[in-house]
């Protein structure tokens, strides 16, 4: 680290836990941002200001005026722009060091896995069940760590999946069906404020994880009542009959 990198992220190198060789991980760290929305903008811009070298932003929609509700790395005179155009400025903004790569394109499984060979950790910062079983199903296929997130009216969830044992659940163990969850912000609502929350703990999980540092959230899954302001932990196991994981990894 230069010495513009050492101020820029002291209080970083401060924390006995993460130190140097913590914060340069993060510098040397690639990864994936899958949906620049509610979820995604935060994560995005949080991972950039923490240090992390290289950034793949991904998705395939432009601003509108209902993102600005909550998804804050867009403003208005972003409408009618890439969502990845419109955050690439943000972060650039408040990070220049930081590399990143856009992604304007859906992609199925197959064409996903081959974008994975080289990224450290995937977040699924998307909207939709069957993008992210898509989603799962690569990053299973590439052993690739997944730090996934969701958050609809005012309940949010988030897990970590690290798809390299064979007995890790995927994502995919939580659903018996693809048809168990269809619903989106866009058909019901969705509290402005509790997005930045479960996106910014994205962020901490990939920070964690990258900088091997404390207990990630692999194996459980957390819940926030926003509304009742109250939090809940599931154990996740894997699902023997999982159509994704069962055969192993």
């Amino acid at each position: 680290m230069n010495d513009n990198q050492l101020l820029r992220y002291s209080r970083h190198i401060l924390l006995p836990e993460l130190d140097v060789v913590g914060q340069q991980r993060l510098l040397d760290a690639k990864i994936m941002i899958i949906g620049l929305g509610g979820l995604g903008a935060p994560a995005s811009l949080y991972l950039a200001a923490a240090g992390v070298g290289k950034l793949v932003l991904c998705d395939f929609d432009k601003v509108e005026l209902s993102n600005l509700q909550r998804q804050i790395t867009h403003h208005t005179e972003n409408i009618g722009q890439y969502k990845v155009d419109s955050a690439l400025q943000q972060l650039k903004a408040n990070n220049p060091d930081c590399q990143i790569e856009t992604c304007y394109q859906a992609f199925d499984p197959d064409t996903l896995s081959q974008q994975l060979s080289d990224i450290d950790v995937v977040l699924d910062c998307t909207d939709n069940l069957q993008t992210r079983l898509q989603i799962n199903q690569a990053c299973v296929n590439t052993q690739t760590p997944l730090v996934s997130a969701a958050a609809i009216r005012m309940e949010g969830q988030i897990s970590v999946f690290l798809n390299q044992s064979t007995q890790d659940p995927c994502y995919r163990c939580l659903y018996q069906t693809e048809q168990d969850l269809q619903e989106t912000c866009t058909q019901t609502g969705v509290l402005a404020p509790l997005v930045g929350v479960i996106g910014s703990m994205q962020a901490l999980e990939t920070i964690k994880l990258i900088a091997k540092i404390g207990k990630i959230l692999h194996g459980r899954l957390l819940i926030l009542d926003v509304l009742h302001m109250e939090w809940y932990t599931m154990q996740l196991r894997k699902n023997p009959n999982c159509p994704v994981c069962r055969s192993g990894l």
